[in-house]
């Protein structure tokens, strides 16, 4: 049987367009595809459509926003994952319109059906205090424990993104001052990362127990798990869980969630409540615009105006008079 044009574009657009010319990571083609897998299994369980039949003209846009709805009221994503399924198809259709211009149209009712709107995400970010407990749970008898105890501090220390931080390499951290660490970010953008002092004592030591301070070794992963090999998403995430865990049995009000990017928020605000501008903080973080790095200001400044309320609830002052005791004021109101 004959291709289809769908499955051709697909297929160039994954593993020519995104992995070859865009020279996106891995994890985000993955991300994309999966976007496809569930468009693929609505058009043959709910449309009834045989993938082997599958074309481009099929995919216009009542199918699309039929899928979103199938996702939002069948399988109950949230308004950030329905967006996110969103701007995978957006980004195909960009690039179908000019590789089929015959198709323009179709296209470009597809790019024209908007974002779902949703309320803006709350910074979940960790005190200094809790912070400092959850760093201090490792158990640095064992050498487990002391390598959670540099991972966790590298975590924080660089605001790196999970994924950043599993792929970092023995030879990813220059010692030498200035000391700092080389992240691969999104989009496989490299970012110098400097460290603190505490941090960087922490690493050497690591480095040195490990031998990964061996030049032979410097490919090797920074943090491996008991059988040599480099450590998970899902693994970083365990580690972590367990060690608020043990912050939440001896504090019962440390409710809030906490996962691997938290400390990348927090650092972001500790950063922000120091008085580094935004602009700097987008290029730590590696933020490409410096909007995305704007929810720390807004987080902030409802922390301080949560502050003030308090500090206003408790504070007496004296009785304002009302205009609307003043009698000649009012007169005059009223002829105007």
């Amino acid at each position: 049987m004959k291709p289809t044009d769908f499955s051709m574009l697909v297929t160039s657009f994954l593993t020519e367009h995104m992995a070859a010319q865009r020279n996106l990571s891995p994890n985000t083609i993955k991300a994309y595809r999966d976007v496809f897998t569930l468009l693929l299994r609505f058009c043959r369980d709910v449309r009834g459509i045989a993938l082997e039949r599958l074309s481009l003209a099929h995919i216009d846009a009542s199918l699309v926003e039929a899928f979103l709805d199938h996702l939002a009221n069948d399988r109950h994503v949230s308004v950030s994952t329905l967006n996110h399924r969103l701007a995978t198809l957006h980004a195909f259709f960009r690039y179908v319109q000019s590789e089929v211009p015959e198709r323009l149209l179709q296209c470009q009712q597809i790019l024209a059906i908007p974002l779902r709107r949703q309320p803006r995400p709350s910074v979940g970010y960790l005190s200094r205090e809790y912070l400092a407990q959850v760093l201090a749970q490792p158990d640095l008898r064992t050498s487990e424990g002391r390598r959670d105890a540099v991972m966790l501090s590298v975590l924080y220390d660089t605001g790196a993104r999970v994924q950043e931080l599993i792929d970092l390499n023995a030879g990813d951290v220059r010692m030498d001052p200035p000391s700092q660490v080389r992240l691969l970010g999104k989009g496989r953008k490299i970012r110098a990362v400097p460290l603190m002092d505490a941090t960087l004592e922490l690493l050497r030591q690591y480095r040195r127990d490990n031998n990964l301070d061996r030049p032979e070794y410097a490919d090797k992963p920074l943090f491996q798990n008991r059988h040599g090999t480099r450590l998970t998403r899902s693994g970083v995430r365990y580690l972590l869980r367990k060690y608020v865990q043990s912050v939440r049995r001896e504090h019962p009000d440390f409710t809030q969630p906490v996962s691997p990017h938290s400390l990348r928020h927090t650092k972001g605000m500790h950063l922000l409540q120091s008085g580094v501008p935004l602009e700097i903080i987008r290029d730590f973080l590696g933020h490409v615009d410096v909007k995305t790095t704007e929810i720390y200001a807004r987080a902030n400044l409802e922390m301080k105006r949560k502050a003030l309320e308090k500090v206003e609830g408790s504070t007496l002052l004296p009785e304002i008079p009302s205009w609307r005791q003043n009698k000649s004021l009012l007169d005059w109101l009223h002829s105007l």
